[in-house]
């Protein structure tokens, strides 16, 4: 269990912080970038919970998420070693699946695409569409460190299958208002 007696360090006040290895690396670090855009994603989905009036069934796969989301950003702040002395908390092939499942089961009694669909149609559609776009950026941003340093590689699928959960959510919280792409349409 995590305890935090004081919140403030003064430790980053100059432009330097600790990664989960205890390395010190500049705030503008990419490893940063990608799990604070993981972190950024996890207040998205607070506010979708908060505010979108989503049905029981979405607000607890949300909620899942979220508690996966802090797992993900230990897992992306702790650089891997060669080998793992000490271990640490890391995604597992075994969430991937679970948010298959996920996805498989709630587009099950969605109707198919006709089209693109665009962000709208209802206020849980939209924040989950928002929260899509963000995993979406987290992922890049995962990629990108993954170019420079070893990353999990169950963390980075876990972003892709994640930004396809969040697309299906998407879909069924616009109760059948979906707003579809018309190409062209503004076209004389």
């Amino acid at each position: 269990m995590v305890r935090l007696s004081q919140i403030y360090t003064r430790t980053g006040d100059g432009g330097a912080t600790r990664l989960g290895d205890n390395s010190q690396v500049p705030k503008t670090d990419i490893r940063l970038e990608a799990y604070g855009t993981v972190d950024e994603l996890n207040a998205v989905l607070g506010m979708a919970l908060a505010g979108a009036s989503l049905d029981t069934d979405l607000a607890a796969v949300l909620r899942g998420v979220q508690n996966e989301l802090f797992d993900l950003g230990a897992d992306l702040c702790a650089p891997l070693p060669d080998d793992e002395e000490q271990p640490r908390l890391r995604l597992e092939a075994a969430q991937v699946q679970a948010l298959e499942r996920q996805i498989d089961r709630l587009n099950e009694d969605l109707p198919p695409l006709k089209s693109f669909v665009l962000p709208g149609g209802s206020q849980g559609n939209a924040w989950l569409h928002l929260a899509r776009t963000v995993c979406r950026r987290a992922e890049r941003r995962a990629w990108a460190l993954a170019q420079q340093a070893a990353v999990n590689p169950q963390a980075l699928v876990y972003l892709n299958r994640l930004s396809d959960l969040l697309f299906v959510m998407a879909r069924r919280a616009s109760g059948g208002a979906e707003v579809l792409w018309v190409p062209g349409q503004s076209r004389s």
